[in-house]
């Protein structure tokens, strides 16, 4: 979202912006702080995510912090001013949009346009109510499946009940809510449909699916021209004969939090390797290896673009996963939830990566997927594949936001953009009115059969009945 809006301010573009995130009053760009009411955690204990791997609980988190978002921006003071008209007038809403639609409350009361913002990968129970359409579940993975394509029996029908459920979940969670703590969004029956939707996706990190004009990908955005790095990190790569593996689970979970006896494991693989290896990690680590730097935070960006690189281990978040596609460099996926095991899968059927289980990793086991991706051509040669791809475009992320967004503007919000599918009632959009006509054509012309059929037979019964009393 920080790169979306520093490209709309680059244009010429006045924002105002209502965030936890601080980025700093610009020309052109104000920010409202809503932090005061809102938790925001960063590196959070790697326990807390076994207890969010199922659907259910994931679906609970999602709708709670988007619900309490919501009441956090529309409740603010300066919010309140905005609607009661008691500051300028706005042009546009640009605002990011998880699963539910209480986020295009202010483009109702303010009468302009939306434009919704996905961070992640397309969210597959809100396709629906954003776009009109339900994604295939024969051929379009949902956001919390572990595979990228269902290819398989068993992947297609896993896949499909996932996106029933879950489906069904987020609809009984946001009524549930509705009922214990409404939003003045809930009285709303019509909320405004987004005009433009950009999404944090690319064809070559995301497969190939259907999407609807008013879909916009532009996936890297986030990435910024590299920079120099320390003196420190670029003489322990440059002094890497053999090469540098770059480890990382991201800026969510600890990574001091993970189990005595998975440390271990990595440790004792890294000190058995050739290759040098610059690990993200919180504080001192005891038995750490003499090939072997941490720190609490790497430039990863530029470590990944440094060509002396020959490994990333990564939790297959999807701002890395951009990152080293860009960079060309193979990965070996440790996932541990939401997107995460999708956005790997990903990578393993470019060719690019290796795929495991944190839970359940070992050091015969590490140290034969560490050595097969470095070892193997094939790897990098993919990865250097995927990443030529991935520059190929004809107009930058950047450009694409700000041509689509004063798109709906020159357009008075783009209505042709969106499909007739968000017309529709659900019984409309799954053909239930027509199946059920159809249904009922068929029983009246199986009715008229089966009478035509009896009366048949009675003449047929009647006919044997009177020749046989003449024979007599």
């Amino acid at each position: 979202m920080r790169a979306l809006l520093r490209a709309l301010t680059d244009r010429g573009h006045t924002v105002t912006a209502f965030t936890p995130f601080l980025d700093g009053d610009r020309d052109g760009y104000a920010e409202v702080d809503v932090s005061g009411d809102l938790e925001v955690r960063v590196g959070l204990n790697v326990s807390q995510f076994n207890d969010v791997q199922c659907t259910p609980i994931i679906i609970k988190h999602v709708v709670n912090a988007t619900r309490t978002g919501c009441s956090a921006v529309f409740e603010h003071p300066r919010m309140r001013e905005i609607f009661d008209g008691r500051s300028r007038p706005f042009d546009v809403l640009v605002v990011g949009a998880l699963w539910l639609d209480c986020v295009s409350y202010a483009a109702n009361v303010l009468r302009v346009p939306a434009v919704y913002v996905v961070p992640s990968p397309i969210v597959t129970y809100s396709e629906r109510s954003f776009f009109g359409h339900v994604p295939n579940p024969a051929a379009v993975s949902n956001v919390l499946f572990s595979r990228a394509v269902p290819t398989a029996f068993a992947d297609r029908f896993a896949n499909a009940l996932q996106t029933a459920y879950g489906s069904w979940t987020l609809w009984r969670e946001e009524r549930r809510h509705r009922q214990i703590r409404p939003l003045a969004s809930d009285a709303v029956v019509d909320l405004v449909k987004p005009s433009v939707t950009f999404t944090n996706t690319h064809f070559i990190t995301e497969p190939s699916r259907p999407l609807s004009p008013d879909v916009v990908q532009i996936g890297g955005i986030h990435l910024a021209q590299p920079g120099p790095l320390p003196k420190d990190i670029l003489e322990f790569i440059d002094d890497a004969p053999h090469g540098v593996i770059y480890f990382t689970l991201g800026s969510v979970v600890l990574m001091s939090s993970l189990p005595e006896d998975v440390l271990s494991v990595f440790r004792e693989c890294f000190s058995q390797i050739p290759q040098k290896v610059l690990w993200k990690y919180e504080g001192d680590m005891k038995d750490k290896p003499k090939n072997v730097m941490t720190r609490k935070w790497f430039p990863q960006r530029d470590i990944l673009l440094h060509p002396n690189m020959k490994l990333f281990i990564s939790h297959g978040g999807i701002s890395g996963v951009y990152e080293t596609v860009d960079a060309g460099v193979p990965v070996l996926g440790f996932p541990i939830f939401y997107d995460q095991p999708r956005n790997i899968d990903n990578l393993v059927s470019a060719g690019m990566a290796i795929s495991m289980d944190l839970n359940f990793v070992t050091k015969d086991k590490l140290l034969d997927a560490i050595l097969q991706i470095v070892n193997d051509e094939k790897y990098r040669q993919n990865a250097k594949i995927a990443s030529e791809r991935f520059k190929d475009r004809p107009m930058s992320p950047a450009d694409l936001v700000v041509y689509w967004t004063e798109y709906v503007l020159r357009h008075n919000g783009a209505p042709h953009l969106k499909s007739h599918a968000l017309n529709l009632t659900w019984y409309q959009y799954f053909l239930v009115d027509v199946i059920i006509t159809l249904l009922f054509f068929a029983f009246i012309i199986l009715f008229i059969i089966y009478y035509l059929l009896k009366m048949i037979y009675k003449h047929y019964l009647k006919y044997v009945h009177n020749g046989k009393a003449k024979c007599e």
